[in-house]
This record gives structure tokens, C-alpha cells and sequence, in this order.
């Protein structure tokens, strides 16, 4: 069955190295929002520390609807995508771009499966300075991060079939493997264990201990 898979979280979660792992589990192409932004990131020689000019998210949004609406055109019905975007919540933005992708799976009438990977502060910081990321023209600004996992949250789509993973002791591996298992109960109908605590019948998280 064909999914469209959103993996939302702050810069340096891991977002395309799962991506990366995940894809021959579900056998889907990936979709790294820096399709989308590095062509116009080049064009301001950005740093990857100086913040970017307010209002560039209207241009790499443009870039993204295109990409998207190929999608919808041209790919194989049985053809799944993995995407990866750094969503915030309250964030305009980030709540068009969700609309966006939302928008191309209702299109294409495939399931939509939105995982929040999150991440400790002190982890978090630790990965988004690799040097390593430059190449990719991502962001390196440990400071940054830190105060972003303080004063802000991913994106929450409440959507039926979301879910929330806690990647900050968990390999890329081992993330791939359970968001495959979420995507196989999403398939089934079966949404696997409720998210402790909540008062919704469809927000899940993951529970290693739980059996998939």
C-alpha cells in the first residue's frame, strides 16, 4: 500500500539519516526538505549561523509546490515518499508546508503518516554541530539549538495517524524499524499503544516495550 511518511523535527534530529534507513524498509523514495532550500540557500552564501532573510520560506515553499504537484502528476500510484521537514509549532510556515504535503497525499489518496522525532537538548546540540552538515548547507549553531528546544516545540499536526519518537539514545537504525512498525499497524488499522496520559484515541508514541 502506497504512504506518504512526514518526518518532522528540529535541525540535527536526523530527520534524512532515517530517512535515509527507512526507505528500503517501506520502499519509498526520499523527499530532504534541502531539495527544497538549498537552491536558494546558495544564492545567499549562507553559514549555516547567521540567520536567514525574513520571508525565504515563500520562495523555497514555491520550489516545494512544484515538486509536489509533480508528485501528484507523474508518480506510479504504488509509489511511496518519505519526507523530512523542520515543522514548529506556531509556526505560519511550517503550518503551510504541513498543509502542502498534506494536501499532495489527500491528492494522490494515500495515508499521510506525520512522526515527531524528538530529541534531548544536550544531544541535540551535539549532533547539529557536525561539521559534517556544512556540505549539505544545514545549520551548525549549537547555541541556536539549545534555544530552540527551549522556547519551542515540533510541529503537532493532530493527525489521526501521528506519532512522537524519542530518537536521543536510538539509532538511526533502530528509529527506521519502529517507524516501519507504526506504518505497517497505520496499514493494518491498528495503531499500536496509546500515548500515556492522553485523551485522544489516535495520538500515539512509540513504546519499545511494547511487542509491534
Amino acid at each position: 500500500m502506497r504512504v506518504f511518511v512526514l518526518l518532522m523535527g528540529f535541525p540535527g534530529v536526523g530527520k534524512l539519516t532515517i530517512a535515509n534507513e527507512l526507505r528500503t524498509l517501506v520502499s519509498a523514495k526520499v523527499i530532504d526538505n534541502h531539495w527544497f532550500n538549498n537552491p536558494i540557500f546558495r544564492l545567499l552564501d549562507d553559514d549555516g549561523m547567521t540567520p536567514l532573510p525574513d520571508g525565504i520560506s515563500e520562495y523555497t515553499g514555491r520550489i516545494r509546490q512544484v515538486v509536489l504537484d509533480a508528485i501528484v502528476a507523474y508518480s506510479p500510484p504504488s509509489e511511496s515518499f518519505i519526507f523530512t521537514q523542520a515543522l514548529v509549532e506556531g509556526n505560519e510556515g511550517s503550518l503551510r508546508t504541513f498543509q502542502q504535503i498534506s494536501g499532495a497525499a489527500q491528492q494522490c489518496s494515500t495515508p499521510l503518516i506525520p512522526i515527531r522525532l524528538l530529541c534531548d537538548e544536550d544531544e541535540l546540540a551535539r549532533r547539529v554541530s557536525t561539521p559534517a552538515r556544512r556540505e549539505r548547507l544545514k545549520s551548525i549553531d549549537a547555541r541556536a539549538s539549545r534555544q530552540r528546544s527551549r522556547r519551542a516545540q515540533v510541529f503537532n499536526p493532530q493527525h489521526p495517524f501521528a506519532a512522537d519518537l524519542d530518537v536521543t539514545s536510538k539509532s538511526a537504525e533502530a528509529s527506521a524499524t519502529a517507524i516501519q512498525e507504526h506504518v505497517m499497524r497505520v496499514i493494518a488499522g491498528d495503531f499500536g499503544p496509546p500515548l500515556q496520559g492522553s485523551t485522544s484515541c489516535h495520538s500515539y508514541k512509540f513504546d519499545p516495550a511494547c511487542p509491534g
